[in-house]
Formats: structure tokens, C-alpha cells, sequence
């Protein structure tokens, strides 16, 4: 394999990454917490959630891995760091955002703080706790949809 052919291949698992990745926060989102939020019982509930989104963890944490190195190495081998100066391609600087946001959240704050903290606030007030975990998905979701429509443009010429 030739330069080129790692730059495709990179290319390639970048948007796998980001299809998984993102398209799961999707499912979370607007599908699985919206559902779990009609389940009466709260701990029901709370026990549902840490079941279906810790099986999804797993899959955030490997695709936001190859996504990262995948956007790294292309940034590498195009010499494209000078784009992070340039207000045209802020669409960079939210992709590597909110790729920031959810690497720490996955590897850091999740295992250490944010597991712990919203399984106590599930059982005292499970109500709240849901909706504020969707509403910081809502969030998450929304700077990662801008993020892609973005990216796609600004990687296909489109000057902002």
C-alpha cells in the first residue's frame, strides 16, 4: 500500500468512527432515553439504562479511538495544522471539540465521577436525573450534528 492508499483507508475509518460514533449518541438521544423516561418504575429505569448504555460505551470508546487517530494522522500527512488559525474551518475546531468533550467524558469523568454521581441522583430524584441526562445529550447531539454538516461541507470545497 502506497501513502495514498493509508490516506483513503484513514479517511475511510474516520467516517465509520464518526457513523458509529455519532449515530449511536443519536440512538441514545432521541430514541433510548426519550423511551426509558416513560418507564414508571425508577429503578427499572436506572437499571435499563446502566444495561443498554454500558453496552454502548464500549462501542463510543473504540470509535471515538479510531475517529481521534484517524483525524490525526490525515492532519498529519496533508500538513493541515495551520487550518486550526484560519476562521474558515471552524468546522475543525468543533469536530476536534467535540471529540474532546466525549473522549473526556468516556475515559475520565465517566468511570471516575459522572457513573457514581448520576446512579445517586437516579435514586433519589430519577425523574430529574433523566431529564437532565437528556438534555446534556441534546446538547452533545446537537454540536456533533453542526460539527458533521460542517465537516462535510468544508472537506468538499464549501467555504463558510
Amino acid at each position: 500500500m502506497n501513502d495514498f492508499d493509508f490516506f483513503v483507508l484513514a479517511r475511510v475509518l474516520h467516517v465509520f468512527g464518526v457513523v458509529m460514533w455519532i449515530g449511536g449518541v443519536a440512538f441514545v438521544t432521541t430514541v433510548l432515553i426519550p423511551s426509558l423516561r416513560r418507564v414508571s418504575n425508577a429503578e427499572n429505569r436506572l437499571d435499563l439504562f446502566e444495561q443498554l448504555e454500558g453496552r454502548f460505551s464500549l462501542q463510543a470508546k473504540i470509535t471515538t479511538l479510531i475517529t481521534g487517530a484517524s483525524g490525526y494522522y490525515m492532519l498529519e500527512v496533508m500538513n493541515a495544522w495551520d487550518r486550526y488559525l484560519l476562521p474558515q474551518f471552524w468546522w475543525m475546531h468543533l469536530m476536534t471539540l467535540v471529540w474532546m468533550i466525549f473522549t473526556l467524558v468516556l475515559f475520565v469523568l465517566e468511570p471516575l465521577v459522572l457513573h457514581r454521581w448520576f446512579h445517586q441522583q437516579a435514586q433519589k430524584d430519577s425523574e430529574r436525573a433523566f431529564v437532565w441526562l437528556h438534555r446534556m445529550h441534546q446538547v452533545l447531539l446537537s454540536l456533533s450534528l453542526i460539527a458533521v454538516l460542517g465537516a462535510v461541507a468544508g472537506a468538499n470545497g464549501y467555504q463558510f
